[in-house]
């Protein structure tokens, strides 16, 4: 009975510490998600753009960058942008880009009032596909307000950091506010990220 006793004890200490670890990385993603002030150079302020935060490591995350802001921009050393938005890339934008050798990826999502009632999966994975590819960090995730589409697709990204749920939907509701949707939360929860579980989803260690 004592041996019993002592193996239950010993993986409830585990099944406590595995929890006491997850929710510091959940700490730490909401330490760091906290969009920066503007910051004043000798020259000029840096402007982050709308709704600017660090994701993880080398990923961040806003709504769509203008001129005030390519200064903050080109502070990050960005290697790569991916845009969610269809419409073309402004021209200001791209030139932006290709003076400070950033590549541009563009996975369009029809922006409506209900985004993700109609959206395929594999569009989420395709974007999926070059946020997981350390390769192209430091990278900058953007859509219109960096609310919805943005938020959706980080909140993917957290299911394969083994996020729960709660922690997925508080951080989505951060950036949305007012403007969350429950399809939004619904295409989060229903998300199948079983043949994304191969690739590497941390990227602290890079």
């Amino acid at each position: 009975m004592l041996v019993r006793a002592n193996r239950k004890e010993g993986q409830k200490r585990a099944v406590l510490c595995r929890l006491q670890s997850l929710d510091a990385v959940e700490a730490e993603a909401a330490r760091i998600a906290r969009p920066p002030l503007p910051v004043a150079t000798g020259e000029a302020l840096l402007v982050p753009p709308l709704n600017f935060a660090m994701v993880d490591y080398g990923v961040y995350r806003s709504g769509f960058p203008d001129d005030n802001n390519f200064r903050f921009l080109r502070s990050l050393h960005l290697r790569s942008v991916l845009c969610l938005c269809p419409e073309p890339y402004p021209e200001e934008n791209l030139n932006f880009l290709r003076a400070n050798g950033i590549k541009l990826f563009q996975i369009g999502i029809e922006g409506c009032k209900e985004p993700f009632v109609n959206i395929p999966e594999d569009t989420i994975r395709e974007a999926l596909k070059v946020v997981l590819n350390v390769g192209n960090h430091p990278l900058l995730i953007h859509c219109k307000r960096g609310k919805h589409r943005t938020g959706c697709l980080v909140g993917c990204l957290r299911k394969l950091q083994r996020w729960c749920l709660a922690s997925i939907f508080d951080e989505y509701l951060r950036f949305a506010a007012a403007k969350a949707r429950i399809s939004d939360q619904m295409f989060m929860e229903r998300f199948d990220i079983s043949s994304l579980r191969h690739l590497q989803a941390s990227f602290s260690g890079y």
